[in-house]
């Protein structure tokens, strides 16, 4: 199974008989492939780096739910294939997991505009974030939401030195109500340079 697809098309996706038989592993195998894919940041901030397999996973466990067939497929598709890695940028859904309803609306209402604060940095060069532009995801009124979809997109030479053994890959945001910054493992490092060209 390459990682590296770009796209999912209608014959990539398992019919609902053959995954509910081979769901039980296929999870066991998105668990082990998740691990190396998740980062957190600070209390209540995780990165959950996309590629084409946690995407079509996705999918498949969304049409096992639903079972929407054919029409929810094309949906379904128009929504994660954007997610997935091009070569040349970093995909994550960017997500604050605040169990207390009250504490969540406190916090997520101080973080507006987060989601342009964002950021991968190689040895110190910052690579901002560029949000999903499906829909606003900070209201008038200053409050972020809580689920994020965000592109760090890279030139050749960026590309070069995050895929260099020596250099600091950190994730952070420069939000002033939320500066918080991660050194990511060797282990999560090498799993996202199979995502780049």
């Amino acid at each position: 199974m390459s990682y590296k697809e770009k796209r999912i098309d209608p014959n990539d996706i398992m019919s609902i008989e053959q995954y509910t038989a081979e769901r039980k592993n296929l999870r066991k195998n998105l668990l082990v492939i998740k691990k190396n894919r998740r980062v957190s940041l600070g209390p209540h901030a995780t990165f959950y780096f996309e590629n084409y397999y946690t995407m079509k996973s996705q999918i498949q466990e969304m049409l096992y739910i639903e079972k929407g067939g054919d029409e929810q497929l094309e949906d379904e598709m128009a929504a994660y294939n954007p997610l997935i890695p091009q070569g040349k940028e970093i995909v994550a859904t960017f997500m604050f997991e605040i169990d207390s309803p009250i504490t969540r609306k406190n916090v997520l209402s101080q973080l507006g505009g987060i989601e342009n604060l964002i950021f991968i940095s190689i040895n110190g060069d910052k690579i901002f974030a560029t949000p999903e532009d499906d829909t606003e995801r900070t209201d008038a009124y200053g409050k972020t939401s809580s689920v994020h979809f965000l592109h760090f997109h890279m030139t050749n030479e960026q590309i070069n030195n995050f895929k260099n053994i020596d250099s600091k890959i950190e994730l952070g945001t420069d939000h002033p109500e939320y500066l918080h910054l991660t050194v990511i493992s060797s282990e999560t490092k090498s799993s996202l340079i199979e995502d780049l060209d």
